[in-house]
C-alpha cells in the first residue's frame, strides 16, 4: 500500500482527522508480536519437539523433514485465508473479520497444545497436527487488519522509512519471547517432564497473547478515523479476482521483491536450530538463548533501516542487503559446524542483516498498486512472498544441508538475493527508472 502525497495526505486529513500515528504504532507492534510469536513457538516444537512426539517411528532426520513439511502448511493455506476474510471483511466489516481470524489462530494453537502423540493414537496425530497447522495458516490470511496502512496514512512524510519499520518490530520480539520460554522449560525440566508437558505450556501463553492483542488492534480498527479510510476507499477491500486481473505484475513483483530477506529468516532463524538440534552436540536449549541475544541485535538493526531508509531511499537499502546477503551466503553457513563461538558469530551477522533487509522490505513494491487495490493487493503480495521466500525454508535448507553439506544451504539462500535483485530491476524498469517510491509496511 502506497504511501499518499503531500496533498493525498492533507486531504485524508481534512476529511477524516488525524489518527496519531504512536496510537497505530502500538497496536501494530502488539498485533505483529502476538502473530510472531504464534509462529516461533510452532517452529521451535516442529524442530525439538513433534519429530519426537508425532514421527517417533523414522529416524530423527526424517522426523524433523516431516515435520518442516507441515510447518509449511500454513503458508500454502495463508492465501486461502486471505480470500475467506477478505469476503468477510466487506460483508461483515474488519470488527467481525479480526475477531474470527484471531479466534481461529488461538484455538488452532491452543489445541496444538493438547495435541496427542503418536503413542496415543498412531498416525492421526500427524493428519491432527496437519489439520491444526492449516487452521493457523487461514487465520494468519484473516489476520491482515490494514494497520500497517493506517500508520502510513498518517506518518509525518520526511519518516516514512522510519514508520515502515514499526510493523517489523514484532518478528524479533516474538522470536525472543519464544525463545527463552522454551528455553527455560527445557534447561529446567528433565527430558520426560518436557516431552511429556512442559512443552505445551508455550502455546496456552500464545493463546494468552493472541486475547491481549486481538482487543489492542479492535481498539484501533473500529475507532471512526479507520472506518472513515475505509468507507471513503482508502483502506477498501476488493475482490481478489478484481485485484489480480487488475495489479497482477504488481502482485508478482512485489513477492519476489523480499525474497532475500525472507529467506534469510529462516535461514537464522528455524533451520539453523535444526541442524544444530540433528548434528552437534550443542544443546537446544542454550542455542535458544543464542537466537534470543541474535535477535536482539536483528531489533536494533531493523531500527537502523528505518534512519537508513529515509536518508538513501528503500531501493538502495533492499539493494544492497540484497548483495550482502547473496555474500554471507557464500561462507556463514559453515559457521554452524564451528562449536558455539561460530554458530553466536553466524547469528548474530545473520540477524543484523536480516533486520536490515526485512525493515523495509514488506510490501516493497505496494506503493505501484492503485488506491482501489492498494489494501487487498498489499495482502495478497504478502501472503505469496511468505509463501515462497519462507515456506518451504527450512524444509529444503535441511534437505539441501543434510545431503549436499552446508554449502548447498547457502546456495539456497543465494536464490532468494537473486530473486529480489531482479525484483528490484523489474520494478525500476516498469517505473521508468525512478527505483521504488516509498512504502508501508506489508
Amino acid at each position: 500500500m502506497a504511501y499518499l502525497s503531500a496533498s493525498q495526505t492533507d486531504s485524508t486529513d481534512s476529511r477524516h482527522g488525524k489518527v496519531d500515528p504512536g496510537d497505530i504504532a502500538i497496536g501494530v507492534i502488539i498485533g505483529r508480536t502476538s502473530e510472531f510469536f504464534d509462529f516461533f513457538v510452532y517452529a521451535i516444537a516442529s524442530v525439538v519437539v513433534f519429530p519426537r512426539l508425532v514421527f517417533p517411528t523414522v529416524d530423527p532426520l526424517l522426523g524433523t523433514i516431516y515435520s518442516f513439511a507441515i510447518f509449511a502448511l500454513a503458508f500454502v493455506a495463508r492465501p486461502v485465508g486471505t480470500v475467506i476474510f477478505m469476503a468477510i471483511d466487506r460483508a461483515y466489516g474488519k470488527g467481525a473479520k479480526l475477531t474470527i481470524a484471531l479466534f481461529l489462530l488461538g484455538t488452532s494453537t491452543v489445541a496444538i497444545a493438547f495435541l496427542p502423540g503418536h503413542a496415543q493414537i498412531g498416525y492421526a496425530s500427524a493428519w491432527l497436527l496437519a489439520l491444526l497447522r492449516i487452521g493457523q495458516g487461514i487465520a494468519l490470511g484473516g489476520a491482515w487488519d490494514g494497520l500497517p496502512s493506517l500508520l502510513a496514512l498518517n506518518a509525518p512524510r520526511n519518516r516514512r522509512g522510519w514508520y515502515a519499520m514499526i510493523p517489523q518490530l514484532g518478528a524479533p520480539i516474538g522470536l525472543m519471547v519464544a525463545s527463552t520460554l522454551f528455553a527455560f522449560f527445557i534447561l529446567n525440566l528433565s527430558a520426560e517432564d518436557f516431552f511429556d508437558w512442559g512443552w505445551r505450556y508455550p502455546f496456552f501463553v500464545a493463546f494468552a497473547i493472541n486475547v491481549v492483542a486481538l482487543f489492542a488492534r479492535l481498539r484501533i480498527a473500529v475507532t471512526p478515523e479507520f472506518e472513515n479510510l475505509f468507507k471513503s476507499g482508502d483502506l477498501q477491500p476488493t475482490r481478489i479476482r478484481d485485484t489480480v486481473r487488475a495489479e497482477g505484475r504488481n502482485v508478482i513483483v512485489g513477492a519476489f521483491a523480499p525474497l532475500a530477506s525472507f529467506a534469510l529468516f529462516h535461514m537464522v532463524t528455524v533451520f539453523p536450530l535444526s541442524w544444530v538440534f540433528l548434528f552437534t552436540r550443542e544443546s537446544p536449549g542454550r542455542f535458544l538463548l543464542i537466537e534470543a541475544v541474535a535477535a536482539f541485535f536483528g531489533l536494533g538493526a531493523i531500527v537502523i533501516s528505518g534512519l537508513l531508509a529515509d536518508r538513501f531511499g528503500r531501493s538502495a537499502l533492499l539493494g544492497g542487503s540484497a548483495v550482502a546477503i547473496a555474500a554471507f551466503s557464500g561462507f556463514a553457513p559453515q559457521l554452524l559446524d564451528g562449536g558455539p563461538a561460530s554458530e553466536a558469530i553466524f547469528m548474530i551477522l545473520g540477524f543484523i542483516l536480516l533486520g536490515l533487509a526485512f525493515g523495509q522490505s514488506s510490501g516493497a513494491v505496494a506503493s505501484s498498486f492503485s488506491r482501489t487495490y492498494r489494501y487487498t493487493g498489499s495482502a495478497i503480495t504478502s501472503d505469496l512472498a511468505w509463501m515462497f521466500g519462507a515456506g518451504f525454508a527450512p524444509l529444503a535448507a535441511l534437505v539441501l544441508a543434510s545431503y549436499f553439506g552446508l554449502i548447498a544451504a547457502g546456495a539456497y539462500l543465494l536464490s532468494g538475493a537473486v530473486c529480489t535483485l531482479v525484483a528490484l530491476w523489474m520494478n525500476r524498469v516498469s517505473a521508468g527508472g525512478t527505483g521504488f517510491t516509498q512504502s508501508d509496511g506489508d
